[in-house]
């Protein structure tokens, strides 16, 4: 009980706290994006409700992982030596996972693009589309999210605790963000597609991170942030000229 007065009474505690959300919640953007893009292919009625369970998994997730900290730090030792380069599991992780995103960004554009394919189908005809499957994918994502962002904690802060509280603030904001962003997504076509272009940069960047080739996540946030202000000038420029459409004399 003492600990914790003394932890409540360090600055440096409350000042890791702060910027612990802050990186969480920003690093949760990733997820928000996959989350709302998988979630939108489901029948209206079960998005909401399967978004939140695989929400819910993924902050049970983390603080099992944050549990186990000990051997999430243990990750970063090599394992093997190829091309010059010492291969973690981290790195095996992240490169599977950006795989899987790379794909899955892939498959979604083609289905887009493609007039042939029924985007409106039902669960049934799509195994990959089913609540359960989604819920699997939304928690195999976060992991590999997870780790790195906790490994990124554990190089800011020696407070576990801190860690706990920040991951639980941070996932508790994506619970809340996560059916406003997905409904915003649904309702504009154009930016499913940006959001599908965001997954593929990510996967490529969780890649070239796993193969020693490390890309400032700043400068990744900086442009996805920039395609959003140009995308979002793009659907008011649009929603006027339709405004002025319908007020215009027949």
């Amino acid at each position: 009980m003492s600990g914790l007065i003394d932890l409540l009474s360090n600055p440096a505690a409350w000042a890791a706290l702060a910027t612990l959300i802050v990186m969480e919640v920003v690093l949760g953007i990733d997820n928000l994006i996959f989350i709302s893009v998988l979630t939108n292919k489901l029948p209206e009625a079960q998005r909401s409700r399967v978004r939140r369970i695989g929400i819910a998994g993924a902050l049970v997730l983390r603080l099992a992982l944050l549990s186990l900290i000990t051997v999430i730090v243990q990750l970063t030792d090599p394992l093997f030596e190829a091309f010059g380069h010492g291969f973690s599991v981290r790195d095996l992780i992240l490169i599977a996972g950006g795989l899987f995103l790379v794909w899955k960004a892939t498959r979604e554009i083609h289905e887009t693009m493609d007039p042939d394919v029924d985007h409106a189908g039902g669960v049934a005809d799509k195994g990959t589309r089913a609540a359960g499957a989604v819920i699997v994918q939304i928690l195999l994502l976060d992991m590999v999210f997870s780790i790195d962002s906790i490994l990124t904690a554990i190089g800011m802060t020696d407070f576990v605790p801190v860690m706990f509280v920040a991951v639980i603030v941070a996932v508790a904001v994506m619970l809340f963000a996560a059916d406003p962003l997905g409904d915003f997504i649904a309702r504009n076509p154009t930016v499913v597609m940006l959001a599908l272009g965001f997954l593929l940069l990510i996967g490529t960047t969780l890649m070239a991170d796993g193969f020693g080739f490390h890309v400032p996540k700043g400068y990744i946030y900086a442009a996805m942030a920039f395609s959003a202000f140009v995308e979002m000038l793009n659907i008011f420029a649009r929603r006027r000229r339709e405004k002025r459409g319908a007020e215009a004399p027949a």
